[in-house]
């Protein structure tokens, strides 16, 4: 398979990938977007651009994927299966393809009722697993989900989400496996804060065999503010916070806690690098999109390299 896609060539080459995350507005400010790039460039190897993240109305994740682009980064585009049926979907991966963009992050999609507008519709007309597949029958069967052919297909670099902490435990592995089956080139996942259930999750996914077929980048997102680690503890589901993290950033002097939870994002860093199974990170600095260089730089992952 031939996508073009830099992140791919750097995952193949066998380098530590690492990749970024950046918010569309809730307005058309293109400069926003542009702002946010600019820390980001020359510090990632492609950059996430989220579709309507927690259901709430952003501008649309091929619009920011473009304006990133004509700022020499590249996109990692988002697609949900809440808000568009197959046929929209089929269309926006022709259209995003041709405009030059080629990774894909394949997710349903946080429900709408936790979202700006709760009484919306959702779509849901497949899921993430059946996303994977009809990408990838459009890429390597050059067919639409429906049996039509495709004149010239879209060569897209197939990307999902793992959620290596939700219960049961027992089953995460498994579910990684059956988006393996179905069709995905790498996955990025959750947040990461409970080091001990992703060792043991990583390790179930070495034995089985999946790291071997699948690129695995490890989610890191740096805490902020002692109420942002325990508002993620209480209220974000899926999302597991030990207590020593919390209690870690209360330790830190005033002032300083931002930075106990940078450091801490970057020591997990150094320990992916050397985890069996884990072929990179991906930084989810949300809305500290200007944090990236430092992070990036504190964790030695600088320079990226620079692939033909």
């Amino acid at each position: 398979m031939k996508s073009g896609s830099n992140l791919e060539k750097v995952l193949k080459a066998g380098h530590f990938a690492f990749t970024g995350e950046l918010g569309p507005p809730r307005g058309t400010d293109a400069e926003e977007v542009r702002k946010k790039a600019a820390f980001l460039k020359g510090n990632v190897d492609s950059v996430n651009i989220t579709d309507n993240q927690t259901a709430m109305v952003r501008m649309a994740s091929w619009a920011a994927s473009l304006l990133i682009m004509q700022e020499g980064l590249e996109p990692n585009y988002q697609m949900v299966c809440r808000d568009r049926n197959r046929l929209a979907m089929q269309a926006d991966i022709l259209g995003a393809y041709a405009l030059g963009i080629r990774n894909m992050l394949c997710l349903s999609g946080d429900h709408q009722q936790f979202g700006d507008h709760p009484s919306a519709k959702g779509v849901f007309d497949i899921d993430s697993m059946q996303l994977i597949y009809m990408v990838k029958k459009m890429r390597d069967e050059s067919k639409f989900l429906g049996g039509g052919d495709i004149e010239e297909p879209p060569q897209m670099f197939i990307g999902a989400a793992a959620n290596p902490f939700a219960e049961p435990f027992e089953w995460r592995v498994h579910r990684l496996a059956k988006k393996i089956n179905a069709g995905v080139d790498f996955i990025q996942t959750q947040c990461i804060y409970n080091m001990d259930k992703f060792r043991e999750w990583i390790k179930r996914a070495n034995d089985m065999g999946l790291t071997e077929k699948v690129y695995i980048l490890a989610g890191v997102t740096p805490m902020k503010s002692i109420g942002m680690a325990k508002y993620m503890k209480a209220k974000v589901p899926g999302m597991d916070v030990p207590d020593e993290i919390i209690k870690r950033l209360q330790g830190a002097e005033k002032g300083k806690v931002a930075a106990e939870g940078i450091k801490i994002a970057c020591e997990q860093i150094e320990e992916f690098k050397e985890l069996q199974g884990v072929a990179g990170v991906h930084l989810m600095a949300i809305e500290w999109e200007h944090k990236v260089p430092e992070i990036a730089e504190l964790a030695k992952v600088l320079p990226r390299p620079v692939m033909e």
